[in-house]
């Protein structure tokens, strides 16, 4: 279990050693380049700080294409930075061009960790929900629905109205020989048809 650890130990102790030497050459070149004081000592922060953030981006799924154009300028500073103080350029005398770049780094660093922090990030589909199949086991799945009771008539009619009827009746018997029918009597009574149905079949027989 000792040896992971001391895997760990060698990595980070490599990382720091190059991050040192990455940064001292970024702070001779921005001081070779007119940035003098604190300004030489940020211009490798800013580099650095791009790109971790491009690394962060490219880890973390986000906008791919943006995240390896951050990642190769910051990189290629650094790796520029290390190779013209390797005795390829005159640090006593750098040229125009390099100024310029030095110059407006702070620009375009700015401009790269803004679009990296506020980009879009890749989002994750979301699952389309899937129906679940009809339980056919479950009880009363397969039972027809039940019928609505329909509307029963109260058998209980008012004993004036009863009364009326067979009057109604009786005139109706005595003037044709027949029993009356419900058509009649609700025409006769001026009453509901369900009403008179049951004057009929609970009062009249």
């Amino acid at each position: 279990m000792a040896r992971p650890a001391l895997r760990a130990d060698a990595v980070l102790v490599q990382a720091v050693i190059a991050g040192a030497l990455s940064f001292a050459h970024l702070h001779d070149l921005a001081a070779a380049a007119g940035q003098s004081g604190w300004k030489a000592w940020a211009y490798p922060v800013s580099v650095d700080l791009l790109l971790v953030a491009a690394w962060h981006r490219l880890r973390s799924g986000g906008s791919k294409p943006a995240a390896w154009c951050w990642f190769v300028v910051s990189l290629t500073a650094s790796l520029g930075a290390n190779v013209a103080t390797a005795g390829l350029l005159d640090l006593g005398d750098v040229p125009a061009w390099l100024r310029i770049l030095v110059a407006g780094w702070p620009a375009v660093a700015f401009l790269g960790g803004t679009l990296l922090a506020h980009g879009t990030r890749a989002q994750a589909p979301m699952p389309s929900p899937e129906l679940a199949p009809a339980d056919n086991s479950a009880p009363g799945a397969s039972d027809p629905a039940p019928e609505l009771p329909t509307a029963s008539v109260p058998a209980s009619v008012p004993p004036a109205l009863v009364a009326l009827a067979r009057k109604v009746a009786a005139e109706h018997r005595a003037r044709t020989g027949t029993a009356i029918d419900t058509s009649t009597l609700r025409a006769r009574l001026g009453v509901p048809l369900p009403l008179a149905e049951a004057i009929t079949a609970h009062h009249l027989t």
